[in-house]
């Protein structure tokens, strides 16, 4: 290892729905789904002193998010931004620091059309974590990549991090899961942030 490598931060890019904040069960299309509106965004139990874990232990944090439902006529961009507020003010009052958040707002199959077709940043292509290590000079292979969709693990996986797959019990989120292989599946991100720190530690191996 050189010393270069050393010197770089480790980070821990996660994502947003179904890790850090419960998904919601959409009636009108049988999924789950990201929140609609900010009174349905709910933490899910463990999340935020799993994120305190790696904040002590020297982990920068990033939120990466596909985040489509303006792009589908779902949402207005002020709602999203209200669910985005209701996070933050969470994470403010809990101590957590992110170093930065990234959505992508698009979809190839959007109705609104500035923000539908194909883009550069939406997940699994890994042009958010790619903007992270520049801007914060990441060493990615002694990073994570953590989310509940195959989409997140492929991310991870063409940034060079390792991932963990958090399988959200009652979603069926593990449809497919053969598709692609995570180097760990867990049930939360609490299970999550222990795998990292013990793998920090050099105690795990996989």
């Amino acid at each position: 290892m050189g010393i270069d490598a050393l010197k770089r931060s480790r980070a821990v890019f996660l994502d947003r729905d179904g890790v850090i904040n419960r998904n919601v069960l959409n009636p009108a299309s049988g999924a789950w789904e990201s929140p609609l509106l900010p009174e349905q965004f709910e933490m899910i139990p463990g999340a935020v002193p799993a994120m305190r874990r790696l904040l002590d232990a020297g982990f920068l944090l990033f939120v990466v998010s596909n985040q489509p439902n303006y792009a589908k006529g779902k949402a207005s961009l002020e709602t999203l931004q209200a669910i985005h507020d209701r996070l933050l003010d969470i994470l403010n009052q809990s101590g957590i620091h992110i170093s930065a958040f990234y959505y992508c707002l698009h979809h190839p199959e959007g109705v609104v059309p500035a923000y539908s077709g194909h883009c550069h940043c939406r997940k699994p292509l890994p042009f958010f974590l790619y903007q992270a290590r520049d801007a914060f000079d990441l060493e990615m292979s002694h990073s994570w990549m953590v989310g509940d969709r195959i989409a997140d693990i492929q991310c991870g996986r063409a940034a060079g991090t390792r991932t963990i797959r958090i399988f959200n019990e009652g979603e069926g989120n593990l449809a497919n899961s053969d598709q692609v292989k995570t180097d760990f599946l867990v049930s939360g991100l609490a299970a999550a942030a222990e795998i990292i720190l013990m793998s920090n530690g050099g105690n795990l191996q996989n």
